[in-house]
């Protein structure tokens, strides 16, 4: 009977121990979240709760520049022949400018001279195919034979356009100079071989006095290179060389704005000869 008393005794005491040993872990818990604040001299202490820690104010990233809107690359959109030619207009070099659909009722034949043909290096052949051109303008008056309105477009600005009239001069005299030269038995290999190329390339002495101006017929300034690129002639690198440069290309459009004709080059070197286009717009003519 004792021992059952002392048994009672002794599960009352560890009741009792665990319920003391709850509460002083839950006061355990609640201390942990007050703290003492001061209170003015004598006044003694009181206790609030702590607040939680504010979150730390990220700093403001700096606002990030807006970004320009690009212009995109014109899209090419290549002419075909048996349909209308797209209307353009461009600056003249010789001042104005000129709408294609202004010229409807004539013939219009289109010359994209290659230009530069390296760096600060214009294409030999553009410029004696454009004197020759001229010559032969004066000699038979073709425009007026074939109702014809010829246009040069060149893609640069008018300043590199004046400076290549004013190179005219200088590179004719290059090509007769390479093609007779004074002594060609005191040429090396290479050079004998430049100089047959020439004179086969240059057939005919074409010459311009110094300071003239050869601009027989409207130079077109496509300096934004608008037709250069919207007709896919531009470039950047062609034909060996990187530079700015159109592909030589001709079109021939008939009056009434149908693309007849369009050839473009595969290299500098290929080009229809005049006599070719001059066959070419008599068939457009004998159409009518």
């Amino acid at each position: 009977m004792i021992n059952k008393k002392k048994a009672a005794i002794l599960v009352g005491v560890l009741t009792i121990l665990a319920i003391a040993a709850i509460i002083i872990l839950f006061r355990g818990q609640i201390a942990a979240q007050v703290v003492l604040k001061p209170r003015p001299a004598g006044a003694g202490f009181s206790l609030v709760q702590q607040a939680q820690p504010a979150q730390q104010a990220q700093p403001a990233r700096p606002a990030q520049p807006a970004v320009p809107a690009q212009n995109p690359e014109l899209r090419p959109q290549p002419a075909f022949v048996g349909q209308p030619m797209a209307d353009f207009t461009l600056p003249v070099y010789q001042g104005g400018s000129l709408t294609l659909s202004s010229l409807r009722g004539k013939n219009v034949l289109i010359l994209f001279p290659r230009g530069y043909a390296a760096e600060n290096y214009w294409c030999t052949i553009c410029n004696y195919r454009y004197v020759e051109l001229a010559e032969l303008e004066k000699a038979k008056k073709i425009q007026e034979k074939y109702n014809v309105e010829i246009l040069v477009v060149f893609p640069y600005t008018r300043d590199v356009v004046k400076t290549w009239l004013e190179a005219l001069p200088g590179q004719l005299e290059t090509v007769r100079a390479t093609k007779n030269p004074d002594d060609p038995s005191k040429l090396d290999e290479k050079a004998k071989a430049r100089m047959e190329r020439f004179r086969q390339l240059f057939p005919n002495d074409y010459s311009v006095e110094k300071g003239t101006i050869l601009a027989p017929f409207p130079i077109l300034i496509d300096g934004e290179r608008t037709l250069s690129k919207k007709l896919d002639l531009f470039r950047n690198e062609w034909s060996g060389s990187k530079v700015d440069q159109n592909i030589p290309s001709v079109y021939i459009i008939d009056a009434n704005g149908i693309l007849q004709f369009k050839y473009l080059g595969q290299n500098t070197v290929d080009r229809p000869g005049y006599d070719y286009l001059m066959k070419v717009l008599e068939v457009i003519n004998s159409s009518k």
